[in-house]
């Protein structure tokens, strides 16, 4: 099926459609609510609520842009909602559906890199963690951060240069980045851009 035949089956309420494009979208997307998540099943329950939305809201898809973006942004701000309604955390490190993650090698030891840095990001606190996402990862700016969050943009600003602040000193800790100031070594290995 087309993307475009998959949302023309949806928005008639084709079961079948609505399946494959679950399928089609939902590793991506787990993998995403993955690093706003504090442990698998919670990246789930983000992942449903999402795609509820996605389903509801479809009819406002306007064909500009990638629909997996379109996706995706929703997504994103369903987990950042669910973050804002349960202000009490387990900072659990929970790894394993962490796939989906882009490196820039194909090799083994740039994907067990990878998800060692996911890991490491997940330590931070979750304002912290939440604003790195937002910034480094899904590449929105502080002014939009401000708004999504309720925070003012020097905050998010702040929040964000403390976060890699504190994710090298847990890479370097970790063995995982060996010199100071190597932001773009992190930075490359999960880049969801």
């Amino acid at each position: 099926m087309t993307e475009e035949a998959i949302i023309k089956g949806c928005l008639k309420g084709n079961a079948e459609s609505q399946r494959e494009l679950y399928n089609k979208y939902s590793p991506k997307m787990l993998a995403v609510c993955y690093r706003f998540a504090h442990n698998r099943e919670d990246a789930e329950d983000m992942l449903q609520e999402g795609f509820i939305k996605v389903f509801l809201q479809l009819h406002n898809f306007e064909s500009r842009g990638s629909f997996e973006g379109w996706i995706r942004r929703i997504i994103v701000h369903t987990c950042i909602n669910i973050l804002k309604k349960n202000k009490k955390f387990n900072e659990s490190v929970d790894i394993i559906h962490a796939t989906g993650v882009k490196v820039r090698e194909d090799s083994v030891p740039a994907i067990i890199q990878a998800k060692q840095v996911v890991e490491c990001i997940r330590m931070l606190p979750i304002g912290y963690r939440t604003v790195l996402n937002l910034y480094a990862i899904e590449g929105y700016s502080h002014r939009e951060i401000s708004k999504i969050l309720g925070i003012e943009e020097s905050t998010s600003r702040s929040q964000y240069t403390r976060a890699k602040g504190m994710l090298e000193n847990i890479l370097i800790r970790k063995k995982i980045l060996h010199k100071p100031k190597q932001e773009a070594n992190w930075l490359a290995a999960v880049n969801q851009r």
